[in-house]
């Protein structure tokens, strides 16, 4: 299937236990098993291979072949399934990671020369933290001088390599606000310098082209407000170049369960199908994946394979761009300074998270292990999970003040059409809202005192009420408390409260 629609990836969110697993922790070495599970009982189209996050199997190819050859040559990878990776960020001086995954790729072409498949295995590369055109021309570069050495070494200089250099994608991942509402400054140079070679152009034109949107990251920088409105501004910039371009475009959004990181569930369908519409290939993390009956995972896919290829781009005028971008900085202006005085307690909570992969640290953004001056926190599920573990939603932070000075600017109206979600979105993190918590909070740090304040800004201009409804909601909130209380007591049993956290992870069907 081409572009595949639904994406596995090793996203560590989910707070249950795989059906096909004793235990919630999924080694490096469970990953080839996960992949060929995943591709054999779900509708799954393809599956990333993350060098860049974790540690990683470099034998990939030679075990998926020895372990599935009959089911990958009746569903070859490359045509109607897809493995692809996302290498390392491309940051000059540190690259051992990318020149590992490159050679891989190369590898794996030889090997499926050699058991006879027409195609190489991958053919694709996902670069993260991209921000301009000149990265993945860099890694297109790169490639091309070891995929050079390689062929001397190994081949006959003048064997095509399963025309290997025409095939590779490199596709970039924007992971930051900025760059989604300017995302027109990298995927235009980058697309006309791969349509200077004629046979590429050809190919682009017909099979089109890829360009892959966070949603996790540019929420923990700058707010959930603010990163679904730039993934709005991208999608639309996205198809405005493609057809000025005349090739077909083929958006990733890459999405978590909970409304923080893109509400992308098997509960929600409809409304982030409404909400990210135009985008062609939906992230399917390890919560969708392992916190929900099977059968309604299933069904969920199903729905999304059929759903997603016929919703169109919104399209957004520039006007329209202009005025979201300053309603973007309405949310970000409060957001940056109240998560940066919270970070200690974000890390202590995020301390006592179980692990669900072997990940390694980060490089990079605010949301990341260097973050911006002193300040540090955890990566986006681990963020995620602290807030809603204390009974606080990020999704409350910061966004009532927003939609305030929204309202009195007179472009409430504007922002709800371009995030069609809000209200649900929001409705559906206050159900795990623990007022008593924040009172406590409030009296340990004044931060929360102005999130209480935003919390009444959001129930009154959107008219809606925050808390919990249901019975496992108020269950959510009893768990929530003990976390707060275990966590400040005099000496904190760790195992408790990630007992507790788990629980309460199980209820919410994500850890963050």
């Amino acid at each position: 299937m081409w572009p595949p629609v639904t994406m596995a990836t090793q996203h560590p969110d989910n707070a249950g236990v795989p059906w096909w697993k004793k235990d919630a922790f999924i080694a490096t070495q469970d990953e080839i098993e996960e992949m060929l599970i995943l591709f054999k009982e779900l509708p799954i189209d393809e599956y990333m291979w993350d060098w860049e996050g974790k540690y990683v199997d470099e034998a990939v190819g030679e075990k998926l072949f020895s372990r599935a050859k009959d089911y990958l040559k009746e569903h070859p990878l490359g045509e109607e399934k897809h493995l692809t990776f996302r290498i390392p960020a491309w940051e000059e001086g540190k690259t051992h990671r990318s020149a590992r995954a490159f050679m891989n790729i190369l590898s794996l072409a030889d090997l499926g020369r050699e058991i006879g498949l027409s195609k190489p295995p991958v053919t694709e590369m996902f670069l993260p933290l991209t921000t301009s055109a000149e990265q993945p021309i860099g890694v297109h570069k790169a490639f091309k001088e070891i995929a050079d050495y390689h062929r001397a070494i190994f081949h006959d200089s003048k064997e095509d390599e399963h025309h290997l250099l025409d095939i590779i994608e490199v596709t970039p991942l924007v992971e930051d606000v900025p760059s989604l509402f300017s995302i027109e400054k990298i995927i235009e140079p980058y697309w006309q310098d791969l349509m200077k070679d004629p046979e590429r152009k050809k190919r682009m034109k017909t099979r089109g082209q890829r360009i892959f949107l966070a949603r996790s990251d540019p929420a923990q920088n700058a707010g959930l407000v603010p990163a679904v409105l730039a993934s709005r501004a991208a999608l639309s910039t996205i198809s405005e170049v493609g057809e000025k371009l005349g090739i077909p475009v083929h958006p990733i959004i890459g999405t978590g369960s909970l409304p923080f990181r893109g509400s992308v569930n098997p509960t929600y369908t409809d409304t982030f199908l409404e909400q990210y519409a135009g985008s062609r290939t939906y992230c399917i993390q390890s919560g969708f994946r392992y916190d929900y009956p099977l059968a309604d995972v299933r069904s969920a896919l199903e729905k999304i394979q059929k759903e997603a290829p016929k919703r169109q781009t919104v399209r957004m005028t520039n006007e329209e761009r202009m005025k979201l971008r300053a309603v973007v900085d309405l949310f970000t202006d409060t957001w940056k300074p109240t998560i940066e005085s919270l970070a200690p307690l974000i890390n202590l909570v995020a301390s006592f998270l179980p692990p669900r992969r072997e990940r390694l640290l980060h490089i990079g953004l605010f949301g990341y292990s260097r973050g911006i001056g002193a300040v540090k926190l955890p990566r986006a599920i681990g963020f995620t999970a602290a807030f809603y573990s204390l009974g606080v939603p990020p999704e409350l932070i910061a966004t009532g003040r927003g939609l305030q000075a929204t309202e009195e600017q007179g472009l409430l109206p504007l922002l709800e059409k371009h995030y069609p979600a809000l209200r649900e979105d929001l409705k559906h993190a206050g159900k795990y809202l623990n007022r008593e918590n924040l009172d406590f909070l409030c009296k340990r740090n004044p931060t929360f005192e102005k999130i209480r304040e935003g919390i009444g800004m959001i129930e009154r201009v959107l008219g809606i009420h925050l808390g919990p409804e249901k019975p496992h909601h108020f269950i959510h909130r009893n768990l929530s408390s003990t976390i707060y209380h275990r966590i400040h007591s005099e000496k904190p049993d760790g195992e408790a409260i990630t007992r507790d956290i788990i629980e309460a992870g199980k209820i919410r069907k994500s850890l963050g």
